[in-house]
């Protein structure tokens, strides 16, 4: 009964942190609402969004195995948030031939394929850290 509980502790937990995520990640994005592309069918912006909360559910996976409190998932979770956001920004920086913001917003399949792996691939530097 009682990993029951603390399963249903850390899915919430974790539900709140990827929610949370996703609204800091739709702020991030100044020229487009990210639902309202994806509801338009802009699959750039739906690998984009995907990839944020798979490397978010990524981090807290490892945080949740590695933990010994609930709180050590939401600190980590926090610090996978905060690291998603910089991972992108630097995306959007290194990129000086175009803008990353503006080619998700046309629909640019790749760039949003490029955006997913970025988030894939901090999540499991970032996971991989947490002992």
């Amino acid at each position: 009964m009682e990993s029951l509980l603390l399963t249903l502790m850390y899915f919430g937990v974790s539900i709140a942190i990827i929610l949370v995520g996703v609204f800091i990640f739709e702020l991030l994005t100044t020229k487009y609402k990210d639902w309202d592309e994806i509801l338009k069918g802009n699959n750039a912006v739906a690998l984009s969004i995907a990839g944020k909360i798979t490397g978010i559910s990524i981090i807290l996976g490892f945080s949740i195995y590695h933990s010994v409190q609930l709180l050590d998932t939401v600190i980590w979770g926090a610090i996978g948030v905060v690291l998603q956001m910089v991972g992108y920004l630097l995306f959007e920086l290194f990129t000086r031939r175009f803008s990353v913001e503006d080619q998700l917003h046309k629909g640019n399949i790749s760039v949003g394929i490029i955006s997913f792996a970025v988030s894939v691939g901090i999540a499991l530097v970032v996971g991989a850290s947490i002992t």
